[in-house]
C-alpha cells in the first residue's frame, strides 16, 4: 500500500468522524451556546493529546507551534460560523451541505497560490457538488438564511484550513501541530465565549454526551488524522474525500435524531462517492493536485 493509499484511508476515517460530528454539533446546541462548546471540545481535545505530543514527539518544535497557530486561528473562525450556522439552520445536513462547499474552494484558492488541479478534481468536484445540495438542501436555495450564509464563509475557511495543513504538514510534526491547533482554538473560544455569551458550567455537564464525542473523537482523533492524512494526499483530493462527511452527517441525522433521508438524498449521496471516484482519476504522474 502507497504512502498516498493509507493517507486516503485515514482522511476517509476523518471525514467518518467528522459526519458523525455534525449531528453531536447540533445536540450540543439543546445545551449551550456555540462558543462555549467550541471552547470546551477543543480545550478538552488539546489538553488530552498533550501527554501523547510529549511521549512520542519529545517536544513541540517551532515550526508545530508556527502551524498551530495559524491552523488554530483559521479553524477558530471556520468551527465558530459552523456552529452559529447549525445552531440557526438547526439542520446537520443543510449544515454539511453548505460546509462541503469547500471542494469548490479549495481548487480555486490553491490555484491563488500556485497549486495544480486537475479536470478530474474539478469534474468531481462539481459532481459532488450537486449531490451535497441535493442532500442538503431539499426545499432549494430560497430557503437559504442567515445561518447558511455564515456557513458558506465557514466552507471558505473550511478551505483555507486545508491548504494550510497541506503547506504545514510536511515541516510540523503532526502531533505537535494537532495538538497547538486545537489549544489556540480552544483560547480563542473561551475569550469570545465569556465576552459574548452565558458561560454556565451546569450547561456543560448537561450536554456532556456530545461534549465529549466532540473533544476526543471529533477533535483529538479527527484533526491528527487529517494532518497526518493530508501528508500524503494533495488537498484537491482531500477536499473530495472530506466531503463524505455530508452524506454521513445526514445518516448519522436519520438514525440517531429520526430525520430520514428521501429519494432525492439517498441520489445526493450516490453523486458524492461519484465525485469521490472520478476525483481519483489519474492521468500520468503529471497528475498531482
Amino acid at each position: 500500500m502507497s504512502k498516498e493509499q493509507r493517507g486516503t484511508i485515514l482522511l476517509a476515517f476523518t471525514a467518518l468522524i467528522w459526519g458523525i460530528g455534525f449531528v453531536a454539533q447540533r445536540a450540543a446546541m439543546d445545551y449551550m451556546e456555540p462558543l462555549t462548546f467550541n471552547a470546551v471540545r477543543f480545550g478538552l481535545g488539546g489538553l488530552s493529546l498533550l501527554p501523547v505530543v510529549f511521549i512520542i514527539e519529545g517536544k513541540i518544535n517551532w515550526p508545530s507551534i508556527k502551524a498551530g497557530l495559524v491552523g488554530g486561528t483559521v479553524v477558530f473562525v471556520a468551527v465558530g460560523l459552523q456552529q452559529y450556522g447549525i445552531a440557526i439552520t438547526g439542520s446537520a445536513s443543510i449544515a454539511g451541505f453548505i460546509t462541503g462547499l469547500y471542494i469548490v474552494f479549495v481548487p480555486i484558492l490553491g490555484m491563488l497560490v500556485g497549486r495544480k488541479t486537475t479536470r478530474f478534481v474539478w469534474i468531481g468536484a462539481a459532481v459532488a457538488t450537486v449531490g451535497l445540495y441535493l442532500i442538503g438542501v431539499p426545499r432549494g436555495l430560497n430557503n437559504l438564511d442567515i445561518g447558511s450564509v455564515m456557513l458558506l464563509a465557514c466552507a471558505v475557511g473550511w478551505a483555507v484550513h486545508i491548504l494550510a495543513v497541506d503547506r504545514f504538514a510536511g515541516q510540523a510534526k503532526p502531533l505537535g501541530f494537532s495538538a497547538v491547533q486545537c489549544l489556540v482554538c480552544a483560547a480563542f473560544s473561551a475569550v469570545a465565549a465569556f465576552m459574548f455569551e452565558d458561560v454556565q458550567v451546569s450547561f456543560i455537564v448537561a450536554g456532556y454526551i456530545p461534549v465529549l464525542y466532540a473533544s476526543f473523537v471529533s477533535v483529538l482523533i479527527a484533526f491528527t488524522l487529517q494532518i497526518f492524512g493530508q501528508r500524503h494526499v494533495p488537498p484537491g483530493r482531500s477536499a473530495i474525500i472530506f466531503s463524505m462527511e455530508s452524506v454521513i452527517g445526514a445518516i448519522g441525522e436519520a438514525l440517531l435524531l429520526g430525520a430520514f433521508l428521501d429519494s432525492r438524498g439517498y441520489t445526493g449521496g450516490g453523486l458524492i462517492f461519484a465525485g469521490i471516484l472520478i476525483s481519483q482519476i489519474r492521468r500520468g504522474n503529471k497528475d498531482n493536485a
